[in-house]
């Protein structure tokens, strides 16, 4: 029997048209086969990175666990936490499952903060991370034989090759332009008439901009779909995205340590959220700052934490209970029931800025200037702390929108500090720039600019 996904009955006929594609069988099945799948997997996994990874073998004999005592799902949250520190510890290859001669491709992360982490993939883990973009692909609305214009960044990065190959898998024409050069990839979607893009969202919002000033309507393109990832962005952002560019824009998650994009994604009938593959990953919320091993510990669906994930099915380079430092929540699954969702991600505990005893995120910022009508998008954080004050002080650099006088801007300004007050609980200076004055994305964004005296 051919199964298609649920049509929603208040979407348009691009929903329609999007939902209108047969799925993985993992992806109908119900939530107990699905956790019978895992526990199988995940007790599978668990002695397989014990006999094969040394760092497991330490960390397992350390914490008195043995893989012998996983029996039910629950009992995950006893084994110890895997961190970035532990891949760095291990560089290059001491994660490494299996032998150089079965690693298929290698990938890294750019090492800008200390040893860069490394990680392997096997030809089986390359055509399972195609087939799970494949599939976040085809849940956005991607389809057979369209073409994708695919600006994520190539190389070591894994956003690139990862979303190559997952658009291949599903059968559609790919354009490899990476990211950088506006110009040159304004230029190619007028040409090629592309119907996807593969962004960060920031990267996007650069594009619509570039093409704004280049005298082109943003919403006359030949893009229909935007499958956007690797940046915390908002529901603020998608609807100035979709509204801007006359699309539907949907969100891809992954991250190199657990495999890269297509861990979760987003389907563009609901858009509520990306659903994690749970026949290939298994999700847990942790506190993220009194984090504590032990299964009691684990949060419950729907409260939120630092997100965790071990991976089921990976033979290069098993990962046991990976703490992503990415802030979210696990609620119920929609149009793949079987499926939890991801909430929006809040930020990253290690993005957090400790302002005056209040914890604050880059995306409460965006969320909050996206609702003033006279505010752009673009905006940076600077933190300083003024010579003979104890206090730090947050100042929003933001950019006016186009037609907005300077008269209109400093009401804006007014408007966003007292709401940051209200719905953040800290004071801050707001400094409303000209159009086009901060630095845009080539890629990942820098939202936040520490000037504070070091040491």
């Amino acid at each position: 029997m051919t199964l298609h996904a649920p049509e929603s009955p208040t979407q348009g006929t691009a929903s329609a048209q999007a939902t209108d594609a047969v799925l993985d069988r993992e992806e109908t099945i119900s939530r107990d086969e699905l956790e019978t799948l895992q526990l199988a997997r995940l007790q599978h996994t668990v002695a397989y990175a014990y006999d094969r990874v040394p760092l497991y073998k330490r960390k397992f004999d350390d914490a008195g666990i043995h893989p012998n005592d996983l029996r039910e799902l629950s009992d995950l949250g006893n084994f110890p936490f895997t961190t970035k520190d532990d891949l760095r510890e291990e560089y290059p290859f001491g994660m490494f499952a299996v032998p150089q001669n079965e690693v298929a491709r290698i990938h890294a992360s750019s090492g800008t903060t200390g040893r860069p982490t490394v990680v392997g993939y096997t030809k089986q883990d390359l055509a399972d991370w195609a087939k799970l973009v494949a599939r976040c692909l085809r849940a956005s609305g991607v389809r057979p034989g369209m073409k994708v214009h695919n600006a994520y960044g190539y190389g070591l990065f894994t956003g690139g090759l990862g979303a190559h190959a997952g658009a291949e898998a599903l059968g559609c024409t790919v354009i490899p332009i990476s990211g950088g050069q506006t110009e040159r990839q304004i230029q190619l979607i007028q040409d090629f008439q592309p119907d996807v893009i593969l962004a960060t969202p920031t990267y996007l919002l650069t594009i619509a901009d570039a093409m704004a000033h280049m005298g082109i309507d943003p919403t006359s393109t030949s893009l229909k779909y935007a499958v956007l990832g690797a940046e915390p962005w908002t529901e603020e952002m998608r609807h100035e995205l979709e509204v801007t560019m006359n699309i539907k824009a949907c969100d891809i998650y992954g991250l190199s340590e657990v495999m890269g994009p297509g861990v979760a994604g987003e389907a563009v009938e609901t858009q509520d959220g990306s659903h994690i593959w749970e026949d290939h990953f298994r999700p847990e919320i942790i506190d993220a700052f009194n984090p504590e091993v032990g299964k009691e510990n684990v949060l419950r669906d729907g409260e939120h934490g630092e997100l965790v994930f071990t991976s089921l099915t990976k033979e290069a380079l098993p990962i046991i209970r990976y703490r992503t430092k990415d802030l979210t929540r696990l609620l119920p699954g929609t149009a793949r029931p079987a499926h939890r969702r991801m909430g929006r991600i809040t930020g990253r505990s290690d993005d957090m800025i400790i302002l005056r005893g209040v914890n604050v995120f880059p995306s409460q910022i965006e969320e909050i200037a996206l609702r003033i009508p006279e505010l752009s998008p673009h905006f940076q954080l600077e933190l300083t702390r003024p010579e003979n004050q104890r206090m730090d002080q947050m100042t929003v650099k933001i950019e006016r929108r186009e037609t907005v006088t300077i008269e209109q801007s400093t009401t804006a300004a007014r408007t966003l500090q007292e709401q940051i007050k209200i719905h953040v609980g800290s004071s801050c200076r707001v400094d409303v720039v000209d159009p086009g004055s901060l630095e845009r994305s080539n890629g990942k964004l820098r939202r936040i600019y520490d000037l504070r005296p070091k040491g």
